[in-house]
């Protein structure tokens, strides 16, 4: 048996696995079990339902689908399962990645995939929203993602004050 997973990371080409490792480094900062896997919806579309059914055997409750191109991976995902799938648009090269934006937020009605925004930023907020869905029924989960936040919101007060002492960067007003 493999090991119990809470969130399954799947990437639609090796192209895409630097932006979905930093949906990882979060998963881990959290020390969520999850795996990562490569799967093209069109491509290698029965590999894709194996690991997806892998994922639920193991014990996913969360996808995160890292999607280019034509971007069709998170809807197939989401039409293979009732667990939450949360897509993240690559940055490619046509259109910079809207494209495959647009094409994750149009989901057909009953079948939702939440979208984040595109690259990186999208695959830490994907992965952090999947911490905020697992700390609904884990207290001690909770806990950890409210000091993670204020961590960041501490860090952005310490960057404040540092330019309201040497004055750098601060247009006088």
């Amino acid at each position: 048996m493999k090991e119990k997973i809470l969130v399954s990371i799947i990437a639609g080409s090796d192209s895409d696995l630097e932006t979905a490792n930093e949906a990882v480094k979060i998963l881990k900062f959290f020390s969520i079990p999850h795996s990562i896997n490569i799967a093209s919806a069109h491509r290698s579309a029965k590999h894709l339902e194996n690991c997806i059914s892998n994922a639920v055997e193991n014990g996913a409750q969360i996808f995160i689908a890292a999607a280019g191109m034509s971007a069709a991976l998170p809807g197939a995902i989401a039409a293979q399962t009732i667990l939450p799938v949360i897509g993240v648009p690559i940055a490619g090269q046509s259109l910079a990645g809207l494209d495959c934006l647009l094409s994750i937020s149009q989901m057909p009605k009953g079948v939702p995939v939440a979208t984040m925004s595109i690259g990186k930023a999208g695959a830490v907020n994907a992965a952090v929203l999947a911490v905020q869905i697992l700390a609904l029924s884990d207290a001690a989960l909770r806990e950890k993602l409210a000091a993670y936040k204020k961590s960041a919101a501490d860090e952005v007060i310490s960057k404040d004050l540092k330019i309201q002492i040497d004055k750098t960067g601060i247009a006088d007003g």
